[in-house]
């Protein structure tokens, strides 16, 4: 906090997130996996965008093994994804070079035969949108798991 001469005050926001909070479920969606993660603090430097061995040596892993993977790791859930989409100015500019940023804390079911899926932020050229992914899928080093960083 500084103060201006007595005439004004200047405060710092923190942007801090509930990941204890029900995720948010698109029409037609359910949630298969939520995983709690309690407050959140915005920072980038707290985030660590993750990728297999596989997705590293640009090849691919099918989505149902990334999830093996990372069973026990500290993924961020949904409601950090839902997040940053309201306050996009938040997003780290170097993460549009990325095709999807992954949340992989909240595992969604969807579609007619009720396939899992994960919801990921996607840079789609002038904005920020959130996509999905099929776990029965190949993932990619341009779908990076983000976690918390230690």
């Amino acid at each position: 906090m500084s103060n201006f001469e007595g005439h004004a005050e200047v405060k710092v926001i923190e942007h801090v997130i509930n990941c204890d909070a029900d995720p948010f479920v698109p029409e037609g969606w359910r949630v298969e996996e939520h995983q709690k993660g309690g407050p959140f603090k915005w920072d980038p430097k707290a985030v660590q965008l993750y990728l297999s061995e596989p997705q590293r040596k640009c090849k691919s892993i099918e989505g149902n093994n990334l999830r093996t993977e990372l069973a026990g790791k500290p993924v961020l859930n949904a409601n950090v994804l839902d997040y940053l989409l309201g306050h996009s100015h938040l997003i780290p500019e170097e993460w549009k070079k990325r095709m999807n940023i992954c949340f992989w804390g909240s595992i969604y079911r969807h579609g007619p035969f009720y396939g899992l899926c994960v919801r990921c932020l996607h840079w789609q050229g002038s904005r920020w949108v959130w996509v999905y992914m099929w776990l029965v899928s190949d993932w990619g080093v341009s779908s990076p798991a983000a976690l918390r960083a230690h």
